[in-house]
Protein backbone atom coordinates (compact mmCIF):
# COMPACT_ATOMS: atom_id res chain seq x y z
CA UNK A 1 0.00 0.00 0.00
CA UNK A 2 3.07 2.14 -0.33
CA UNK A 3 3.34 4.56 -3.25
CA UNK A 4 5.31 3.34 -6.27
CA UNK A 5 5.91 6.86 -7.56
CA UNK A 6 7.86 9.99 -6.82
CA UNK A 7 6.55 13.37 -8.02
CA UNK A 8 9.63 15.41 -9.00
CA UNK A 9 7.70 17.26 -11.75
CA UNK A 10 5.43 18.75 -9.07
CA UNK A 11 2.22 18.49 -11.10
CA UNK A 12 0.31 17.99 -7.81
CA UNK A 13 0.54 21.80 -7.36
CA UNK A 14 -2.34 22.08 -9.86
CA UNK A 15 -4.86 20.64 -7.39
CA UNK A 16 -4.37 23.74 -5.23
CA UNK A 17 -5.26 26.22 -7.99
CA UNK A 18 -8.40 28.34 -8.37
CA UNK A 19 -11.06 27.12 -10.82
CA UNK A 20 -14.12 28.82 -12.31
CA UNK A 21 -17.63 27.52 -11.82
CA UNK A 22 -19.63 26.26 -14.79
CA UNK A 23 -22.79 27.80 -16.21
CA UNK A 24 -24.05 24.42 -17.45
CA UNK A 25 -23.03 20.76 -17.16
CA UNK A 26 -20.18 19.61 -19.41
CA UNK A 27 -20.17 16.34 -21.33
CA UNK A 28 -17.44 13.83 -20.50
CA UNK A 29 -15.50 11.36 -22.62
CA UNK A 30 -16.23 7.87 -21.31
CA UNK A 31 -13.90 4.90 -21.73
CA UNK A 32 -14.97 1.49 -20.45
CA UNK A 33 -18.58 0.81 -19.49
CA UNK A 34 -20.47 2.70 -16.79
CA UNK A 35 -22.22 0.08 -14.59
CA UNK A 36 -25.98 0.15 -15.16
CA UNK A 37 -26.71 0.46 -11.43
CA UNK A 38 -25.06 3.93 -11.34
CA UNK A 39 -28.04 6.20 -11.92
CA UNK A 40 -27.55 9.10 -9.56
CA UNK A 41 -24.93 11.74 -8.77
CA UNK A 42 -21.49 11.81 -7.25
CA UNK A 43 -21.32 14.96 -5.08
CA UNK A 44 -17.97 16.29 -3.83
CA UNK A 45 -16.84 19.33 -1.87
CA UNK A 46 -13.56 21.17 -1.62
CA UNK A 47 -11.90 24.56 -1.99
CA UNK A 48 -12.12 26.22 -5.42
CA UNK A 49 -11.06 29.81 -4.84
CA UNK A 50 -7.56 30.10 -3.38
CA UNK A 51 -7.25 33.90 -3.41
CA UNK A 52 -9.52 36.96 -3.47
CA UNK A 53 -8.14 39.80 -5.55
CA UNK A 54 -4.52 39.96 -4.44
CA UNK A 55 -5.20 38.43 -1.00
CA UNK A 56 -4.26 34.74 -0.76
CA UNK A 57 -5.78 32.07 1.44
CA UNK A 58 -2.99 30.33 3.34
CA UNK A 59 -4.30 26.98 4.53
CA UNK A 60 -5.70 23.91 2.78
CA UNK A 61 -9.00 24.45 4.63
CA UNK A 62 -9.42 28.14 3.72
CA UNK A 63 -10.27 28.17 0.00
CA UNK A 64 -13.91 28.97 -0.78
CA UNK A 65 -16.29 26.02 -1.06
CA UNK A 66 -17.20 24.69 -4.48
CA UNK A 67 -19.50 21.72 -5.08
CA UNK A 68 -18.76 19.24 -7.86
CA UNK A 69 -21.29 16.88 -9.39
CA UNK A 70 -20.96 13.99 -11.80
CA UNK A 71 -24.35 12.81 -13.07
CA UNK A 72 -24.88 9.26 -14.37
CA UNK A 73 -27.59 8.77 -16.97
CA UNK A 74 -27.99 5.93 -19.52
CA UNK A 75 -24.30 5.08 -19.48
CA UNK A 76 -23.36 8.74 -20.04
CA UNK A 77 -21.77 11.10 -17.54
CA UNK A 78 -21.88 14.90 -17.19
CA UNK A 79 -19.84 17.18 -14.94
CA UNK A 80 -21.00 20.37 -13.20
CA UNK A 81 -19.71 22.64 -10.46
CA UNK A 82 -20.85 25.76 -8.61
CA UNK A 83 -19.50 27.91 -5.79
CA UNK A 84 -21.65 27.79 -2.69
CA UNK A 85 -23.03 31.26 -1.98
CA UNK A 86 -21.93 31.35 1.63
CA UNK A 87 -21.62 34.68 3.44
CA UNK A 88 -17.85 34.18 3.34
CA UNK A 89 -17.89 33.79 -0.46
CA UNK A 90 -20.46 36.43 -1.36
CA UNK A 91 -18.85 39.09 0.81
CA UNK A 92 -15.35 38.25 -0.43
CA UNK A 93 -16.47 38.53 -4.06
CA UNK A 94 -18.37 41.76 -3.36
CA UNK A 95 -15.58 43.47 -1.44
CA UNK A 96 -12.69 41.84 -3.41
CA UNK A 97 -10.90 40.93 -0.18
CA UNK A 98 -10.98 38.27 2.56
CA UNK A 99 -13.87 39.45 4.76
CA UNK A 100 -14.43 36.49 7.07
CA UNK A 101 -11.54 34.85 8.89
CA UNK A 102 -10.95 31.29 7.71
CA UNK A 103 -9.10 28.40 9.31
CA UNK A 104 -5.63 29.71 8.60
CA UNK A 105 -6.27 33.12 7.02
CA UNK A 106 -7.33 36.11 9.02
CA UNK A 107 -9.54 38.86 7.67
CA UNK A 108 -8.29 42.34 8.41
CA UNK A 109 -10.61 45.24 9.16
CA UNK A 110 -12.08 47.03 6.16
CA UNK A 111 -9.38 49.44 4.98
CA UNK A 112 -12.10 51.88 3.88
CA UNK A 113 -13.42 52.36 7.41
CA UNK A 114 -12.06 55.02 9.72
CA UNK A 115 -10.38 54.27 13.04
CA UNK A 116 -13.59 54.75 15.07
CA UNK A 117 -15.81 52.36 13.12
CA UNK A 118 -12.94 49.84 13.07
CA UNK A 119 -12.60 50.11 16.83
CA UNK A 120 -16.31 49.48 17.38
CA UNK A 121 -16.47 46.58 14.98
CA UNK A 122 -13.95 44.77 17.21
CA UNK A 123 -16.60 44.56 19.91
CA UNK A 124 -19.30 43.08 17.74
CA UNK A 125 -17.58 39.78 18.31
CA UNK A 126 -16.07 37.56 15.70
CA UNK A 127 -17.98 36.36 12.71
CA UNK A 128 -17.54 32.62 12.45
CA UNK A 129 -17.03 31.27 8.94
CA UNK A 130 -19.77 29.39 7.06
CA UNK A 131 -17.32 28.22 4.35
CA UNK A 132 -18.74 24.70 3.91
CA UNK A 133 -15.87 23.12 1.98
CA UNK A 134 -15.63 19.74 3.73
CA UNK A 135 -18.63 17.47 3.12
CA UNK A 136 -22.28 17.14 2.08
CA UNK A 137 -24.91 14.91 3.71
CA UNK A 138 -28.68 14.47 3.97
CA UNK A 139 -30.88 15.60 6.84
CA UNK A 140 -34.45 14.43 6.24
CA UNK A 141 -35.24 15.25 2.59
CA UNK A 142 -32.67 18.04 2.47
CA UNK A 143 -28.94 18.17 1.73
CA UNK A 144 -26.39 20.28 3.59
CA UNK A 145 -22.87 21.34 2.67
CA UNK A 146 -20.82 21.56 5.85
CA UNK A 147 -17.60 22.53 7.57
CA UNK A 148 -16.91 22.24 11.34
CA UNK A 149 -18.49 25.41 12.69
CA UNK A 150 -22.08 25.98 13.88
CA UNK A 151 -23.16 26.94 10.34
CA UNK A 152 -24.38 24.42 7.78
CA UNK A 153 -25.65 25.37 4.32
CA UNK A 154 -28.69 23.86 2.63
CA UNK A 155 -28.09 23.18 -1.07
CA UNK A 156 -30.12 21.98 -4.04
CA UNK A 157 -28.22 18.91 -5.22
CA UNK A 158 -29.80 19.07 -8.70
CA UNK A 159 -28.97 22.69 -9.61
CA UNK A 160 -26.21 23.20 -6.99
CA UNK A 161 -27.96 26.36 -5.90
CA UNK A 162 -27.46 27.61 -2.37
CA UNK A 163 -30.73 27.63 -0.41
CA UNK A 164 -30.07 28.80 3.14
CA UNK A 165 -27.62 29.15 5.98
CA UNK A 166 -28.61 27.32 9.17
CA UNK A 167 -27.14 28.06 12.60
CA UNK A 168 -27.10 24.85 14.69
CA UNK A 169 -26.76 27.03 17.83
CA UNK A 170 -30.41 28.00 17.34
CA UNK A 171 -31.42 24.40 18.08
CA UNK A 172 -28.87 22.74 20.38
CA UNK A 173 -26.14 23.60 22.89
CA UNK A 174 -23.16 23.23 20.61
CA UNK A 175 -20.23 25.41 19.51
CA UNK A 176 -19.87 23.57 16.21
CA UNK A 177 -20.50 20.14 14.72
CA UNK A 178 -18.19 17.87 12.73
CA UNK A 179 -18.41 17.20 9.01
CA UNK A 180 -18.64 13.47 9.82
CA UNK A 181 -22.07 12.57 11.15
CA UNK A 182 -23.29 9.00 11.44
CA UNK A 183 -26.52 8.33 9.59
CA UNK A 184 -28.75 5.36 10.38
CA UNK A 185 -30.79 3.40 7.84
CA UNK A 186 -33.97 5.33 8.75
CA UNK A 187 -32.21 8.68 8.22
CA UNK A 188 -31.49 9.55 11.86
CA UNK A 189 -28.36 11.71 12.03
CA UNK A 190 -25.90 11.72 14.96
CA UNK A 191 -23.07 14.22 15.32
CA UNK A 192 -20.68 15.54 17.96
CA UNK A 193 -19.37 18.97 18.87
CA UNK A 194 -17.96 20.78 21.86
CA UNK A 195 -20.23 22.81 24.11
CA UNK A 196 -20.46 24.51 27.48
CA UNK A 197 -21.05 21.82 30.08
CA UNK A 198 -21.98 22.15 33.75
CA UNK A 199 -20.23 24.67 35.97
CA UNK A 200 -18.80 26.75 33.11
CA UNK A 201 -16.50 23.98 31.94
CA UNK A 202 -16.26 22.57 28.44
CA UNK A 203 -17.77 19.28 27.33
CA UNK A 204 -18.73 17.41 24.16
CA UNK A 205 -22.34 16.80 23.15
CA UNK A 206 -23.70 14.10 20.88
CA UNK A 207 -26.62 15.55 18.94
CA UNK A 208 -29.39 13.49 17.38
CA UNK A 209 -31.46 14.79 14.44
CA UNK A 210 -34.53 12.67 13.65
CA UNK A 211 -35.41 11.45 10.13
CA UNK A 212 -38.01 13.02 7.80
CA UNK A 213 -41.05 14.17 9.78
CA UNK A 214 -44.58 13.01 8.94
CA UNK A 215 -45.82 16.61 9.03
CA UNK A 216 -42.99 17.64 6.67
CA UNK A 217 -41.54 19.99 9.32
CA UNK A 218 -37.77 20.49 9.43
CA UNK A 219 -36.09 17.66 11.41
CA UNK A 220 -33.35 20.08 12.54
CA UNK A 221 -35.95 21.82 14.70
CA UNK A 222 -36.30 18.56 16.65
CA UNK A 223 -32.55 18.14 17.24
CA UNK A 224 -31.60 17.15 20.76
CA UNK A 225 -28.54 16.30 22.82
CA UNK A 226 -28.52 12.60 23.73
CA UNK A 227 -25.34 12.30 25.78
CA UNK A 228 -22.46 14.44 27.04
CA UNK A 229 -18.77 13.52 27.31
CA UNK A 230 -16.61 15.39 29.85
CA UNK A 231 -13.55 17.39 28.80
CA UNK A 232 -10.14 16.53 30.29
CA UNK A 233 -9.27 20.23 30.51
CA UNK A 234 -11.80 22.75 31.69
CA UNK A 235 -11.10 25.55 29.20
CA UNK A 236 -9.39 23.54 26.48
CA UNK A 237 -11.52 21.10 24.56
CA UNK A 238 -9.80 18.68 22.19
CA UNK A 239 -10.19 19.14 18.48
CA UNK A 240 -12.79 16.60 17.31
CA UNK A 241 -13.15 15.69 13.63
CA UNK A 242 -15.19 12.47 13.78
CA UNK A 243 -16.46 9.85 16.23
CA UNK A 244 -17.35 6.16 16.30
CA UNK A 245 -20.81 4.61 16.51
CA UNK A 246 -21.70 0.93 16.81
CA UNK A 247 -25.21 -0.49 17.17
CA UNK A 248 -25.43 0.43 20.87
CA UNK A 249 -22.46 2.67 21.70
CA UNK A 250 -20.66 5.90 20.86
CA UNK A 251 -16.86 6.09 20.92
CA UNK A 252 -15.19 9.47 21.39
CA UNK A 253 -11.41 9.78 21.20
CA UNK A 254 -10.08 12.80 23.12
CA UNK A 255 -6.68 13.60 21.59
CA UNK A 256 -3.94 15.88 22.97
CA UNK A 257 -4.64 18.52 20.28
CA UNK A 258 -6.47 21.29 22.16
CA UNK A 259 -8.35 24.43 21.28
CA UNK A 260 -7.25 27.14 23.69
CA UNK A 261 -10.58 28.91 24.11
CA UNK A 262 -9.21 31.83 26.06
CA UNK A 263 -6.69 32.51 23.31
CA UNK A 264 -9.47 31.99 20.80
CA UNK A 265 -11.75 34.58 22.37
CA UNK A 266 -9.13 37.18 23.26
CA UNK A 267 -6.76 36.91 20.31
CA UNK A 268 -9.39 37.47 17.69
CA UNK A 269 -10.68 40.73 19.04
CA UNK A 270 -7.25 42.22 19.61
CA UNK A 271 -5.10 41.35 16.61
CA UNK A 272 -5.27 39.55 13.32
CA UNK A 273 -5.50 35.94 14.32
CA UNK A 274 -7.16 32.81 12.95
CA UNK A 275 -8.36 29.36 14.05
CA UNK A 276 -4.95 27.72 13.54
CA UNK A 277 -3.41 30.15 16.06
CA UNK A 278 -5.64 28.76 18.79
CA UNK A 279 -4.48 25.14 18.68
CA UNK A 280 -1.91 23.76 21.10
CA UNK A 281 -0.79 20.31 22.19
CA UNK A 282 -0.98 18.92 25.71
CA UNK A 283 2.27 16.98 25.68
CA UNK A 284 1.52 14.98 28.85
CA UNK A 285 -2.14 13.98 28.45
CA UNK A 286 -1.80 11.09 26.02
CA UNK A 287 -5.11 10.02 24.46
CA UNK A 288 -8.36 9.46 26.34
CA UNK A 289 -10.97 7.07 24.98
CA UNK A 290 -14.60 7.61 26.01
CA UNK A 291 -17.56 5.27 25.66
CA UNK A 292 -21.27 6.06 26.00
CA UNK A 293 -24.47 4.04 25.62
CA UNK A 294 -26.56 5.21 22.71
CA UNK A 295 -30.17 4.63 23.72
CA UNK A 296 -30.84 5.90 26.28
CA UNK A 297 -27.69 8.02 26.17
CA UNK A 298 -25.46 7.33 29.18
CA UNK A 299 -21.78 8.10 29.68
CA UNK A 300 -19.78 5.12 30.92
CA UNK A 301 -17.44 6.56 33.54
CA UNK A 302 -14.34 4.44 33.00
CA UNK A 303 -11.00 6.01 32.10
CA UNK A 304 -9.47 4.37 29.05
CA UNK A 305 -6.09 5.79 28.13
CA UNK A 306 -3.41 5.31 25.50
CA UNK A 307 -0.29 6.88 23.97
CA UNK A 308 -0.70 10.24 22.22
CA UNK A 309 -2.24 10.16 18.75
CA UNK A 310 -3.76 12.67 16.37
CA UNK A 311 -7.01 11.55 14.81
CA UNK A 312 -9.26 12.80 12.04
CA UNK A 313 -11.09 9.77 10.69
CA UNK A 314 -12.72 6.79 12.37
CA UNK A 315 -12.97 3.89 9.91
CA UNK A 316 -15.59 1.72 11.64
CA UNK A 317 -16.76 0.65 15.11
CA UNK A 318 -18.53 -2.54 16.15
CA UNK A 319 -19.38 -4.73 19.16
CA UNK A 320 -18.21 -8.31 19.48
CA UNK A 321 -18.55 -10.67 22.50
CA UNK A 322 -18.63 -7.92 25.13
CA UNK A 323 -16.00 -5.71 23.48
CA UNK A 324 -16.10 -2.58 21.34
CA UNK A 325 -13.67 -2.71 18.43
CA UNK A 326 -12.81 0.57 16.70
CA UNK A 327 -10.47 1.14 13.78
CA UNK A 328 -8.79 4.52 13.29
CA UNK A 329 -6.60 6.39 10.82
CA UNK A 330 -4.20 7.67 13.47
CA UNK A 331 -1.13 9.93 13.41
CA UNK A 332 1.48 9.13 16.06
CA UNK A 333 2.38 11.71 18.69
CA UNK A 334 0.78 14.90 19.97
CA UNK A 335 1.69 17.35 17.18
CA UNK A 336 -1.19 18.73 15.10
CA UNK A 337 -1.04 17.35 11.54
CA UNK A 338 -2.78 20.49 10.21
CA UNK A 339 0.53 22.32 10.85
CA UNK A 340 1.77 20.53 7.72
CA UNK A 341 -1.19 21.45 5.52
CA UNK A 342 -0.34 25.07 4.78
CA UNK A 343 -0.71 25.65 1.04
CA UNK A 344 2.88 26.89 0.85
CA UNK A 345 4.03 23.45 2.09
CA UNK A 346 1.74 21.53 -0.29
CA UNK A 347 2.75 23.65 -3.30
CA UNK A 348 6.46 23.27 -2.60
CA UNK A 349 8.81 21.32 -4.85
CA UNK A 350 8.85 17.56 -4.29
CA UNK A 351 12.12 17.53 -2.32
CA UNK A 352 10.73 20.17 0.04
CA UNK A 353 7.42 18.31 0.40
CA UNK A 354 9.33 15.18 1.34
CA UNK A 355 11.55 17.05 3.80
CA UNK A 356 8.54 18.49 5.65
CA UNK A 357 6.86 15.07 5.88
CA UNK A 358 10.03 13.62 7.43
CA UNK A 359 9.47 15.57 10.65
CA UNK A 360 5.65 15.37 10.68
CA UNK A 361 3.66 12.82 12.72
CA UNK A 362 3.64 9.35 11.18
CA UNK A 363 0.39 7.78 9.97
CA UNK A 364 -0.81 4.36 11.13
CA UNK A 365 -4.05 2.41 10.78
CA UNK A 366 -4.87 1.09 14.25
CA UNK A 367 -7.43 -1.18 15.89
CA UNK A 368 -8.31 -0.49 19.51
CA UNK A 369 -10.48 -2.76 21.65
CA UNK A 370 -12.35 -1.70 24.78
CA UNK A 371 -13.84 -4.23 27.23
CA UNK A 372 -17.40 -3.47 28.39
CA UNK A 373 -17.41 -5.81 31.37
CA UNK A 374 -14.70 -4.73 33.80
CA UNK A 375 -13.78 -6.15 37.19
CA UNK A 376 -11.50 -4.12 39.46
CA UNK A 377 -9.55 -7.15 40.65
CA UNK A 378 -8.14 -7.91 37.21
CA UNK A 379 -5.28 -5.45 37.65
CA UNK A 380 -2.22 -5.86 35.44
CA UNK A 381 -3.64 -8.46 33.09
CA UNK A 382 -4.91 -8.07 29.53
CA UNK A 383 -8.72 -7.79 29.57
CA UNK A 384 -9.15 -8.58 25.85
CA UNK A 385 -9.80 -12.20 24.92
CA UNK A 386 -11.00 -11.74 21.32
CA UNK A 387 -9.09 -14.43 19.40
CA UNK A 388 -8.44 -12.38 16.26
CA UNK A 389 -6.73 -9.26 17.65
CA UNK A 390 -3.49 -8.43 19.42
CA UNK A 391 -4.94 -5.18 20.81
CA UNK A 392 -4.79 -5.10 24.62
CA UNK A 393 -6.45 -3.33 27.54
CA UNK A 394 -4.72 -3.41 30.93
CA UNK A 395 -6.12 -2.22 34.27
CA UNK A 396 -3.72 0.00 36.23
CA UNK A 397 -3.71 0.41 40.00
CA UNK A 398 -5.39 3.83 39.75
CA UNK A 399 -8.35 2.26 37.93
CA UNK A 400 -7.45 3.58 34.47
CA UNK A 401 -7.32 1.06 31.67
CA UNK A 402 -4.38 1.38 29.29
CA UNK A 403 -5.07 0.54 25.64
CA UNK A 404 -2.46 -0.74 23.19
CA UNK A 405 -3.60 -1.03 19.57
CA UNK A 406 -3.13 -3.66 16.91
CA UNK A 407 -1.47 -2.10 13.85
CA UNK A 408 -3.49 -2.86 10.71
CA UNK A 409 -1.25 -0.93 8.33
CA UNK A 410 1.90 1.16 8.69
CA UNK A 411 4.19 2.62 6.02
CA UNK A 412 6.59 5.52 6.58
CA UNK A 413 4.97 8.77 5.35
CA UNK A 414 2.42 6.64 3.50
CA UNK A 415 -1.00 7.37 4.94
CA UNK A 416 -4.18 5.34 4.48
CA UNK A 417 -6.55 8.30 4.89
CA UNK A 418 -10.06 9.55 4.01
CA UNK A 419 -11.30 6.00 4.75
CA UNK A 420 -14.57 4.58 3.43
CA UNK A 421 -16.39 1.27 3.91
CA UNK A 422 -19.57 -0.38 2.66
CA UNK A 423 -21.35 1.86 5.17
CA UNK A 424 -24.90 0.97 4.18
CA UNK A 425 -24.45 -2.71 5.01
CA UNK A 426 -21.52 -2.72 7.46
CA UNK A 427 -21.48 0.63 9.28
CA UNK A 428 -21.36 -0.20 13.01
CA UNK A 429 -20.99 -3.93 12.27
CA UNK A 430 -18.15 -6.44 12.14
CA UNK A 431 -16.63 -5.89 8.69
CA UNK A 432 -13.71 -6.90 6.47
CA UNK A 433 -12.80 -4.16 3.99
CA UNK A 434 -11.74 -0.51 4.19
CA UNK A 435 -10.95 1.71 1.21
CA UNK A 436 -8.90 4.88 1.33
CA UNK A 437 -6.95 7.60 -0.38
CA UNK A 438 -3.21 6.96 -0.16
CA UNK A 439 -1.16 10.00 0.83
CA UNK A 440 2.50 9.99 -0.19
CA UNK A 441 4.21 12.61 2.04
CA UNK A 442 0.74 14.30 2.24
CA UNK A 443 0.28 14.26 -1.57
CA UNK A 444 -2.70 12.05 -2.63
CA UNK A 445 -1.43 9.64 -5.29
CA UNK A 446 -3.24 6.29 -5.03
CA UNK A 447 -6.39 4.43 -4.02
CA UNK A 448 -5.98 1.69 -1.41
CA UNK A 449 -7.98 -1.24 -0.10
CA UNK A 450 -7.29 -3.05 3.17
CA UNK A 451 -8.62 -6.34 4.49
CA UNK A 452 -8.75 -5.51 8.23
CA UNK A 453 -8.86 -9.21 9.18
CA UNK A 454 -5.92 -10.52 7.11
CA UNK A 455 -4.13 -7.17 6.46
CA UNK A 456 -4.06 -7.96 2.72
CA UNK A 457 -3.80 -4.80 0.59
CA UNK A 458 -4.59 -3.63 -2.95
CA UNK A 459 -3.55 -0.42 -4.75
CA UNK A 460 -4.62 1.55 -7.82
CA UNK A 461 -2.05 4.08 -8.99
CA UNK A 462 -0.95 5.87 -12.16
CA UNK A 463 1.95 8.31 -12.61
CA UNK A 464 1.21 12.05 -12.16
CA UNK A 465 -2.37 11.27 -11.13
CA UNK A 466 -3.90 12.62 -7.93
CA UNK A 467 -7.12 10.95 -6.80
CA UNK A 468 -9.59 11.91 -4.06
CA UNK A 469 -11.42 9.98 -1.34
CA UNK A 470 -12.98 6.82 -2.88
CA UNK A 471 -16.70 6.39 -2.27
CA UNK A 472 -18.11 2.85 -2.23
CA UNK A 473 -21.33 2.15 -4.15
CA UNK A 474 -22.82 -1.28 -3.69
CA UNK A 475 -23.89 -3.39 -6.63
CA UNK A 476 -27.60 -4.01 -5.84
CA UNK A 477 -27.25 -7.57 -7.13
CA UNK A 478 -24.06 -8.19 -5.17
CA UNK A 479 -23.78 -10.57 -2.23
CA UNK A 480 -20.29 -9.89 -0.86
CA UNK A 481 -19.26 -6.92 1.27
CA UNK A 482 -17.03 -5.70 -1.57
CA UNK A 483 -19.47 -6.30 -4.44
CA UNK A 484 -19.57 -2.81 -5.88
CA UNK A 485 -17.49 0.02 -7.25
CA UNK A 486 -15.38 2.88 -5.94
CA UNK A 487 -15.88 6.38 -7.32
CA UNK A 488 -13.03 8.89 -7.16
CA UNK A 489 -12.11 12.12 -8.93
CA UNK A 490 -8.60 12.05 -10.36
CA UNK A 491 -6.59 15.11 -11.33
CA UNK A 492 -4.09 14.32 -14.10
CA UNK A 493 -2.67 17.77 -14.85
CA UNK A 494 -0.25 16.67 -17.58
CA UNK A 495 -2.85 14.78 -19.62
CA UNK A 496 -4.78 15.83 -22.70
CA UNK A 497 -7.85 15.96 -20.48
CA UNK A 498 -6.71 17.16 -17.07
CA UNK A 499 -9.28 15.41 -14.83
CA UNK A 500 -11.58 12.43 -14.77
CA UNK A 501 -14.03 10.54 -12.63
CA UNK A 502 -12.70 7.02 -12.17
CA UNK A 503 -14.75 3.90 -11.46
CA UNK A 504 -12.88 0.96 -9.91
CA UNK A 505 -14.06 -2.54 -9.15
CA UNK A 506 -14.05 -2.66 -5.32
CA UNK A 507 -12.98 -6.33 -5.37
CA UNK A 508 -9.50 -5.81 -6.84
CA UNK A 509 -9.25 -2.07 -7.68
CA UNK A 510 -9.20 -2.81 -11.42
CA UNK A 511 -10.51 -0.04 -13.67
CA UNK A 512 -14.11 -0.35 -14.82
CA UNK A 513 -14.50 3.01 -16.58
CA UNK A 514 -13.47 6.64 -16.56
CA UNK A 515 -15.22 9.85 -17.60
CA UNK A 516 -12.75 12.54 -18.65
CA UNK A 517 -13.39 16.29 -18.55
CA UNK A 518 -11.72 19.19 -20.35
CA UNK A 519 -11.07 21.30 -17.26
CA UNK A 520 -8.93 21.12 -14.14
CA UNK A 521 -10.59 19.89 -10.95
CA UNK A 522 -8.96 21.01 -7.69
CA UNK A 523 -8.66 18.94 -4.50
CA UNK A 524 -11.90 17.65 -2.92
CA UNK A 525 -12.25 16.34 0.64
CA UNK A 526 -15.48 14.42 1.16
CA UNK A 527 -18.78 13.77 -0.53
CA UNK A 528 -21.49 11.24 -1.22
CA UNK A 529 -23.13 9.18 -3.91
CA UNK A 530 -26.77 10.16 -4.20
CA UNK A 531 -28.75 7.36 -5.90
Amino acid sequence: MVSRFEHPAGSYKKIFETCEELSEPLPTTVTGRIPSFLKGSLLRLGPGLFEVGDEPFYHLFDGQAIMHKFDFKNGQVTYFRKYIRTDAYVRAITEKRVVITEFGTCAYPDPCKNIFSRFFSYFKGVEVTDNCLVNVYPIGEDFYAVTETNYITKVNTETLETLKKVDMCDYVNINGVTAHPHIEKDGTVYNIGNCMGKGASLAYNIVKIPPTQKDKSDPIEKSKVVVQFPSAERFKPSYVHSFGMSENYFVFVETPVKINLLKFLSAWSIRGSNYMDCFESNESQGTLFHIAKKDPGEYINIKFKGAAIGLFHHINTYEDQGYIVFDLCSWKGFEFVYNYLWLANLRANWDEVKKAAMIAPQPEVRRYVVPLDIHKEEQGKNLISLPYTTATATMHSDGTIWLEPEVLFSGPRQAFEFPQINYKMFGGKNYTYAYALGLNHFIPDRICKLNVRTKETWVWQEPDSYPSEPLFVQNPEGVDEDDGVLLTIVAAPGSQRPAYMLILNAKDLSEVARAEVDCNIPVTFHGMYKP
